[in-house]
C-alpha cells in the first residue's frame, strides 16, 4: 500500500493557519480547496468562534492583501465595489475603488444587508470583476470571499437568495472549540495574539500556479457519472422540494480536483467525492415543509444518497 503525500505547498499554508487557528483543520483545509477551485465559502455560525482570524490568517499565509466588508442594513453597493467622484480640479469623475479590489475578502454577516447590496458582490464573486459607471474593472487574483452569515433564527436578517447561495462553491460550520481546545486559546493569547506572530509561507503567485495544476488533475469519466448521479438523486429523492443543480455538479467535481491535489495525487477518486459532497450540496438543496418540520437536514440527504449508492470502480488511472 503506497501512502499519500500531502502537497508541501498546500500543507505549509495549513500548518501556518493552524499556529492561529486551534482544532479548525477540516474549516481551514476546505477554504483552501474553495481558495484553490476559484470558489467562495458560506461559513453559518455564531459571533466569536475564529472566522475573522481563519481569513486573516489564510491572506498573511499566502502574502494576499486582506479586506473586510461589515455588512449592515444601510450598506449600499457603492460602498462595496467603489464609486466615481467628480474632481473639480481635473473636471473629471475618479475611481475610488471599494473594499471588494482585495485578493481575500471577508463579507461578514452578509445576510444582514439589503438583497440589492448582496447583490453587488454576486457579480464580483461571479464575473471576477465589478461594473461602475458603464466601466468593467477586472478583480485582483486571486479572488477569494469568504462570507459569513448568522443563523436564519437571528431577527433583522435578509435570507440570501438561492441564486446566491448557489454561487458558493462550499458551505460549513465553524462551531464552538472543545473544552481543551478553548484552554489552549486562552494560553496563546494571553501575551500576543497569534495572529501578530506569523508569517507568510508561500507567494500569491504560488497559488495562482496552483489554480492552474487544479485544472489538469485527471477526473475519470466513472468519477463524472459517480458525481451526476449523487446530483440526480437529490433532485428524485421524496423529502427534496429542489436538488442539486448541474451548476453543483461542476462545483463538486472542482473541489474533487483541489482536494485530489492536496492529498499528493493527481487524480480524483470516490473517497473525495463522497467527503465533498455534503459541504457543497447541503445549501443547493430546498427541503419540502414537512421535511424542514420533522427535524431532517440536507446533510442528513446526502449521507443517505452516498450510503445507497453504489461507488463506481475507477478503471483508468493516468500516470
Amino acid at each position: 500500500m503506497v501512502l499519500e503525500q500531502k502537497h508541501p505547498i498546500t500543507e505549509m499554508i495549513l500548518q501556518n493557519i493552524e499556529n492561529v487557528i486551534i482544532g479548525k483543520r477540516e474549516i481551514a483545509e476546505l477554504s483552501l480547496i474553495a481558495l484553490l477551485s476559484k470558489g467562495h465559502v458560506l461559513l453559518e455560525d455564531v459571533p466569536g468562534v475564529g472566522k475573522t482570524m481563519l481569513v486573516r490568517a489564510l491572506a498573511t499565509s499566502i502574502n494576499a492583501s486582506f479586506k473586510r466588508i461589515q455588512f449592515t442594513p444601510d450598506l449600499l453597493p457603492s460602498d462595496v465595489v467603489g464609486t466615481s467622484i467628480y474632481n473639480p480640479k481635473e473636471q473629471d469623475f475618479r475611481y475610488h475603488p471599494g473594499p471588494i479590489m482585495g485578493n481575500i475578502i471577508l463579507a461578514d454577516e452578509i445576510n444582514r444587508t439589503s438583497p440589492k447590496t448582496q447583490a453587488a458582490l454576486l457579480e464580483a464573486m461571479e464575473e471576477a470583476s465589478v461594473t461602475i459607471d458603464g466601466v468593467t474593472r477586472q478583480l485582483q487574483q486571486p479572488f477569494f470571499v469568504l462570507a459569513t452569515q448568522n443563523p436564519i433564527e437571528y431577527e433583522g436578517t435578509y435570507p440570501l437568495p438561492e441564486a446566491q447561495l448557489d454561487r458558493f462553491i462550499i458551505k460549513v460550520k465553524m462551531g464552538y472549540p472543545e473544552a481543551d481546545e478553548e484552554v489552549e486559546v486562552l494560553r496563546r493569547a494571553q501575551l500576543q495574539h497569534p495572529i501578530e506572530k506569523i508569517q507568510m509561507v508561500v507567494q500569491t503567485e504560488d497559488i495562482l500556479q496552483l489554480q492552474k495544476e487544479v485544472g489538469n488533475i485527471f477526473v475519470d469519466d466513472a468519477m463524472k457519472e459517480y458525481i451526476v448521479l449523487i446530483a440526480s438523486l437529490t433532485r428524485k429523492h421524496k423529502d427534496v422540494y429542489l436538488g442539486a443543480s448541474p451548476r453543483g455538479s461542476i462545483a463538486l467535481m472542482k473541489a474533487s480536483q483541489a482536494y485530489a491535489l492536496m492529498s499528493g495525487r493527481e487524480y480524483v477518486i470516490p473517497d473525495d467525492i463522497q467527503y465533498l459532497a455534503p459541504f457543497v450540496f447541503s445549501h443547493r438543496i430546498i427541503l419540502k415543509p414537512e421535511a424542514r418540520y420533522s427535524g431532517t437536514s440536507t446533510e442528513d440527504i446526502i449521507h443517505e444518497i452516498i450510503a445507497n449508492t453504489v461507488v463506481p470502480i475507477q478503471r483508468l488511472v493516468r500516470k
